[in-house]
């Protein structure tokens, strides 16, 4: 947990609908590469720890028996069971608003645990903890991001690149320089050094895999007010009564920049560490 700051159950609020469509996705081969990392069959059971709408946790659900995806927010419970009902795989999901530190929470034994961009957010050395002995004997814990340090050229694709910096100012203009995050603030973002906190909770590794990305994906200005929408730090219910004229000001930067209202960017890749519960293999 950030030194300052407390979490409350208005950090995600109101930005599950804007998820689908507004986040950029996971590399396409991350399926792939876990199966064939981790030798995964359709069986065993993944649990999701800050599963959000489910991206991850449904991305993954053939390669397992049993889903269970845990996060504080209600919307994002809604998001995720209504997804997973589109995808005909309801029958084997189940989604358990609960913070992370909350677990057990009597969910049982996983073969898998996974943090996509999540795990920042939690009290993360008795959360790394409490996972770890909620893996089976040869389980895995499975710590998931973009990949932040790669360049994303938009050099020869057909339509303007999203004007992020001016929409960063926006955000900044209507809610303060400093970093909103639920009803506090984050001055210094949120913390790093997630390999310490899993070498100190008993986790062997770890194992680097990298997916890459690079696929050109089109945007239209809906698709990036959504993406500022699903956002903490520009969650829709900070700017209060200011909201509509913000979307207003968000539009009108993202026609100055591109008048046809199309941008391009390439996804970003994946980047996955994988953590033995025991030394691998043993």
């Amino acid at each position: 947990m950030v030194a300052g700051w407390e979490w409350d159950d208005t950090l995600f609020a109101g930005t599950a609908a804007h998820y689908g469509r507004g986040r950029l996705p996971y590399a396409p081969g991350l399926a792939d590469t876990l199966a064939e990392a981790l030798r995964l069959d359709g069986r065993g059971r993944l649990i999701d720890v800050g599963c959000g709408p489910g991206t991850i946790a449904l991305g993954l659900a053939h390669l397992f028996g049993e889903i269970v995806g845990v996060d504080p927010d209600p919307g994002m419970i809604d998001q995720a069971g209504r997804a997973a009902a589109g995808r005909a795989v309801a029958g084997k999901c189940r989604w358990v608003r609960a913070r992370a530190e909350t677990l057990p929470a009597g969910l049982g034994t996983f073969t898998v645990a996974s943090f996509a961009q999540s795990f920042h957010w939690m009290d993360r050395d008795p959360v790394a903890a409490r996972v770890r002995d909620m893996l089976r004997p040869g389980g895995v814990l499975l710590h998931i991001a973009d990949l932040k340090t790669e360049p994303r050229a938009v050099d020869g694709l057909p339509h303007p690149a999203v004007p992020y910096a001016a929409l960063e100012d926006l955000v900044k203009r209507y809610l303060g320089p400093v970093r909103r995050a639920g009803r506090g603030v984050l001055p210094h973002g949120t913390p790093g050094g997630e390999a310490e906190v899993f070498a100190r909770a008993g986790f062997s590794g770890p194992r680097r895999l990298v997916v890459p990305g690079g696929q050109v994906l089109e945007r239209t200005c809906d698709d990036v007010v959504d993406q500022v929408f699903s956002m903490s730090f520009s969650a829709p219910h900070l700017f209060e009564g200011r909201r509509d004229a913000f979307e207003a000001d968000v539009r009108r930067s993202l026609r100055e920049a591109s008048p046809s209202g199309r941008f391009s960017e390439r996804g970003p890749s994946t980047e996955v560490f994988v953590w033995w519960k025991d030394s691998p293999g043993g």
